[in-house]
Parts: structure tokens; sequence; C-alpha cells
């Protein structure tokens, strides 16, 4: 990723990438404040997001971004090594978003998007059968089969999504088809396509639920002092004015 990053333009880096809103260099600043923002500081930016984790995410992303590229890649290249594991999603899901952010990168660019089998074959693996909270939204993978011939994996059963491991990884985390090469195009995209347009309404439908539950707790958070005060406000004895 810092290879990548180094030797982009700037006007590269200022391109769209296949993330959201984000350009290219806002994707380099969330990988880069991935594997180095503590839990205690990401804590204080998602209650200063009253729960969002989105926009908690794109606060510190954006946040990094500001510092400069050439002061991201030092950042990635110092934390290569990171064996940081995020609570619940566990230690695929690091790997898994380097190489979709990678292709978020990479295929609005024309760049070639690849990766090692066995990365690529964990995960898919990851997406398909761990928990994949913020990658795959539930219900994504119902009635599918996901075939990658390159990687030797199978999984699931219902419409076939084959085509190359890395293309499928893209596919089941809601990218949109981004053919760049006859490997690549040879996916069977039409599924890809319709069934990440499906998925798209899914997935805000899946997260809404779980954004609004940690809003009424952090709205009880903050209610739960106010009530105290009022109540110890209304038990004390009025003084009279005089």
């Amino acid at each position: 990723m810092a290879d990548l990053l180094e030797a982009l333009t700037p006007e590269q880096l200022a391109e769209p990438s296949l993330c959201g809103d984000w350009d290219v260099q806002t994707v380099g600043a969330h990988l880069a404040t991935a594997i180095t923002t503590n839990t205690a500081a990401f804590m204080v930016e998602l209650i200063r997001q009253r729960g969002s984790f989105d926009k908690a995410n794109a606060a510190t992303a954006h946040k990094e971004a500001r510092n400069g590229i050439t002061a991201t890649i030092a950042k990635i290249r110092a934390n290569a090594a990171s064996r940081f594991v995020p609570p619940v999603a566990g230690p695929r899901a690091p790997l898994t978003d380097v190489i979709v952010h990678t292709g978020d990168i990479a295929r609005p660019l024309g760049l070639p998007h690849n990766a090692p089998d066995d990365h690529v074959r964990t995960a898919l693996e990851f997406l398909t059968t761990g928990r994949p909270i913020g990658f795959v939204g539930r219900g994504w993978l119902a009635d599918l089969q996901v075939v990658a011939d390159d990687v030797d994996f199978s999984h699931g059963s219902g419409a076939e999504l084959r085509g190359r491991g890395i293309d499928l990884t893209m596919a089941l985390c809601g990218r949109p088809p981004y053919p760049i090469s006859p490997a690549t195009a040879s996916t069977s995209w039409p599924a890809a396509s319709a069934a990440n347009t499906a998925r798209t309404a899914t997935l805000t439908s899946w997260r809404q639920p779980a954004f609004a539950l940690i809003q009424r707790r952090l709205d009880e958070l903050v209610a739960s002092p106010l009530r105290q005060i009022r109540h110890r406000t209304h038990q004390q004895p009025r003084q009279s004015m005089h």
C-alpha cells in the first residue's frame, strides 16, 4: 500500500475511489489510522459523532489526510508489521481491509489489482464464514454460491457468482463491477451487479438499527446524570426569597 501511494501523482491522489465519497488519498489515510489510532481516541471521536461509526471513521481519515500523503505513507511503513486485531471481526479483517481498499484505489485509476492467492482465499473465507462486520451485511450471501476458480474456493448454494477471487472479494464488499483486464471481465458481473444493487439497500437497513441502538445508549449516558441532577434539585427544599 505504501509503495502504491508513493507512486501516485497528486492528480491521481485526488481522484475518486471506490470507497464511498472518499478520494484516493483519504483511503490511504484511513488505512494509516486503522493501525495507529488507539481505541480511546476513536471512542472520543465516536461520541463526538453521536455514535455514528461511519462519521467517526470518516472524521479520523480526513484528519489524517490533512497531514499530507508523505506523513500517511511514513505512518503505514512504520506500522506495516502491526498485529492489531479488531474486536469481534478478528485478525482476518485487517488483511481483507487492505485487499479491498487497494482495489478501491487501483481499479478506478486503471491499475492492476492483485494479491497472493492465500491472502485472497483467507479474505473470502472471512467474508463468507467469519464475522465480517462492516464488510458484508446480514443476508447478503443468502442464496448465492461464490466460486473462485483461481484460488480453489467455493461457498454457499444458489445463484452462482463465479470469477477471480480478488474480484469476488470486491463484489462481496459491495463494490461495483470495475473490470480492468480480460481476466477481470470474465467474472459473471451481471449476477454480481444485480446482487450488489439489492445489497446496497440492504446495507442501509442493516446498519440503521445498530446505529440507532448506539445512539439511544449514548443519549442515556448523557441523560442519566441530568435526570439525577434534576431529581436532586427537586428534592431540595426551596429557600424563601426575602
